[in-house]
């Protein structure tokens, strides 16, 4: 059985990474999803809460085929232990899939196995894009799944994001 890991912040979970996921479930028969800085909330790069993160998640794979686990991981602000750290948050997994590069450094000091798979339309599909959409209200739910539109809109995740863009002048 391979058993694959993905991290990402998913602020928010967007069409690349939908599409990242569905080629590693062609390749590995469980996928672990990890929901990085998952103690980060509130803010502008980080609108959105680790659980807010894992119902996009769960929502928008509901039909992926593959079994998977997401589970928000919290930030070590220590790099030397940072892949020590995941693994010990997360069930055994035989290979990480990132193209992040220091993500791929840490992993492969480690000796694990790492695979970046190519990024999808990565121009448009960032959280950052997504975000600055949404700040400047241009059409963003094209770039990620109508799931992840729905549980935008029930959380009400553009107020708060034009809300705590805000500054206090």
């Amino acid at each position: 059985m391979k058993r694959g890991f993905y991290i990402g912040r998913f602020q928010p979970y967007h069409n690349g990474h939908q599409s990242v996921l569905e080629r590693i479930a062609t390749e590995a028969d469980e996928i672990i999803i990890g929901v990085g800085s998952a103690q980060l909330s509130h803010t502008r790069d980080n609108p959105y809460t680790s659980g807010e993160r894992v119902l996009m998640i769960t929502r928008a794979l509901s039909t992926l085929g593959c079994p998977f686990y997401v589970i928000p991981i919290e930030d070590v602000q220590r790099n030397a232990l940072w892949a020590a750290h995941v693994r010990s948050m997360t069930p055994p997994f035989d290979c990480c899939y990132s193209s992040n590069p220091l993500v791929v450094r840490l992993f492969k000091e480690a000796g694990v196995e790492v695979q970046s798979p190519a990024m999808y339309e990565r121009e448009r599909h960032s959280g950052t894009e997504i975000r600055r959409r949404m700040l400047t209200s241009e059409p963003w739910e094209d770039l990620v799944p109508d799931a992840v539109t729905r549980v935008i809109r029930e959380i009400d995740g553009v107020e708060r994001l034009c809300q705590i863009a805000k500054d206090d002048q």
